[in-house]
């Protein structure tokens, strides 16, 4: 523990509120909340902790602390803070799900669809589904029963769903808004329950059919019946007040949590969510914010109760998100909760262990790798590739991996500017150029490790660009391949040497995996870019065929060839001229003979 961190612990206020724990980098790796900040961080720095935590203190190098008025104040603040910080420790809260729902809209012709994103826009939504495949087929289902519009089509010009009787908004004469609302009833009303009254009308159909000898309809309306009680009737255990409610319960032990939900809908236990995760906090504090996470950030239709284990802080959640929350101590609701609670506890021992290890063995490679090159541990892996077919759309691509997991949202792609020819050293320097000239400028965290696909040519490029032109010391290694294009050899040092790994070895297969994954990226970003070079450049030869009219003809034909098969009339209905169309046509026949 440094000087500074251990003056800063002596003077820590005994007072709700935030830490932010940093890097060496100053950047924000954690963030947590506490009743009482002097006993909560003071913590982290001395006794037994597990090696998880053990792992995050090791990393820490300053922190920072806000004091708040209250507890609830401090668990808003931790929320916002994690939003606006995005730290790399804060497991849970960066990996909420986000559920879809059922909405329908309010436009004039109202449509059925499926979002995750829930509006103030006079919509109705229903959900959430944790179960994107009961929501699909929820969907499917509403889609037969009921006509609402499928289509962008203008009046008069049907679909193909006016044909089937499932779409309203495109005949000669519109449903009328009476219409579309007895409709949206009768969809709200099978969507909170009312699916039985729903499904005897269409049993009655059925027999009415059966009996006018209409043995199609009848058996259209049977499997309708049967789609019916397959999605809406799967459910087990029911409730009698019919009240919208979502229960948790959770379990934790060594540093991992488990946190469920049952949602009850309509009185009915439709589905249940499970996440797994690791934690550094208090467990009750954690699964506080878990809670508040989950409903702030993601789960905006919150239900009218909340029911959580004994021993949790319900006034603060309740004041936190304006619900009904409370904990149950008899009855159905207690038993539902006391079920959360023992599945919570038999996934975390389920899962726990095959988790751990492989949390252990990634962490552990990304250790030994470090102790091998003799450099710290490389927490954050930047890997470089380049790609071209002689010379032609040269690209670059970036990946990243933190802690030995790959971080896609952190990748990069780069068209290369500079350089003529196949050129890989020059690319190499423009691209480690270009991408830490702009992390210095935006003062982003520089890696502990570079790795650069290639042998001594290109580390001697990329070395030269880091040390000479922006004076950065940044370990650096090089990855060559043998004649089977397989990993071969980790180059590192100046001069450059062999680093003997072994095959089996977890840090060998690390290194493996990035220098796949980064050549993988490198390649499809190329194959993207070449298959639209070479599909626009036989347009763009043609005199009178600029950006829009490319546009128009790639959007109305699938393929260069389907415009040379195409008469002049075809090209002409786009808008464009006559002399233009013959020239295009001309052109291209005149290029298919060449060939």
């Amino acid at each position: 523990m440094n000087q500074q961190i251990n003056e800063k612990l002596a003077v820590l206020p005994s007072q709700p509120g935030c830490y932010l724990m940093k890097d060496k980098h100053d950047t924000v790796i954690y963030v947590g909340k506490s009743k009482k900040l002097k006993n909560r961080v003071r913590s982290y720095f001395t006794g037994a902790n597990d090696k998880k935590t053990q792992r995050l203190v090791l990393q820490i190098s300053d922190f920072e602390y806000i004091v708040t008025t209250s507890e609830i104040e401090a668990l808003i603040l931790e929320m916002n803070l994690i939003k606006k910080y995005d730290p790399k420790y804060n497991v849970l809260l960066k990996d909420d799900k986000s559920y879809p729902y059922l909405k329908i809209t309010s436009e004039r012709h109202p449509r059925l669809l499926i979002t995750r994103n829930v509006k103030k826009d006079k919509g109705k939504y229903f959900g959430p589904y944790p179960n994107v495949l009961a929501a699909k087929e929820t969907k499917r289902l509403l889609d037969k029963l009921y006509p609402l519009r499928k289509c962008n089509n203008p009046r008069g010009r049907v679909c193909l769903y006016y044909h089937m009787g499932q779409c309203l908004a495109c005949s000669t004469e519109p449903a009328s808004k009476e219409t579309y609302k007895e409709i949206i009833q009768n969809i709200t009303s099978f969507l909170q329950g009312g699916h039985k009254t729903i499904k005897k009308d269409l049993t009655d159909k059925m027999h009415e059919a059966s009996e006018t000898l209409n043995f199609e309809r009848a058996k259209e309306l049977r499997d309708m019946i049967q789609h019916i009680e397959s999605v809406m009737e799967q459910q087990r255990m029911t409730m009698n007040d019919q009240t919208d409610r979502d229960m948790f319960g959770y379990s934790y032990d060594k540093g991992w949590m488990c946190v469920q939900v049952f949602f009850v809908r309509q009185g009915k236990l439709m589905e249940r969510d499970v996440s797994v995760f690791p934690f550094f906090d208090d467990p009750e504090e954690t699964f506080l914010s878990y809670v508040g996470r989950f409903y702030l950030h993601q789960h905006h239709l919150k239900p009218k109760e909340i029911l959580v284990p004994i021993g949790s802080e319900t006034t603060l959640l309740k004041d936190l998100l304006d619900v009904q929350v409370y904990t149950p101590f008899r009855g159905q609701k207690k038993q539902l909760v006391d079920l959360a609670v023992k599945n919570a506890s038999i996934a975390l021992e389920e899962k726990f262990s095959l988790i751990e290890r492989d949390e252990e063995r990634t962490i552990q490679a990304v250790e030994k790798l470090g102790d091998v090159l003799h450099i710290e541990v490389p927490h954050r892996i930047e890997a470089f590739d380049n790609s071209n077919i002689q010379g032609a759309d040269p690209v670059s691509a970036m990946v990243v991996f933190t802690d030995g997991r790959p971080d896609k949202k952190e990748y990069r792609k780069y068209k290369i500017r500079n350089v003529d020819g196949p050129d890989d050293y020059e690319t190499m320097r423009e691209v480690i150029r270009r991408r830490y000239k702009r992390v210095l400028k935006e003062e982003h965290p520089l890696p502990d490790l570079i790795i650069v696909d290639g042998g001594k040519g290109q580390m001697s490029a990329a070395l030269d660009v880091l040390e000479n032109e922006l004076g950065l010391d940044i370990p650096l290694c090089g990855l060559s391949k043998d004649e089977k294009h397989k990993t071969s050899e980790l180059l590192y040092g100046t001069p450059p040497v062999t680093i003997n790994l072994q095959r089996k070895s977890q840090e060998f297969h690390l290194v493996q995996r990035i220098q796949d994954e980064v050549h993988r990226f490198a390649i499809s970003f190329h194959r993207q870019l070449r298959g639209k070079s070479m599909f626009r450049s036989e347009l763009d030869k043609i005199p009178g065929v600029g950006e829009k009219r490319r546009q128009l003809l790639l959007q109305h034909f699938t393929s260069v060839n389907d415009i040379r098969k195409a008469a002049i009339g075809d090209i002409t209905k786009l808008g464009i001229p006559h002399n233009v169309a013959e020239t295009i046509l001309a052109q291209l026949s005149d290029e298919k003979s060449a060939e």
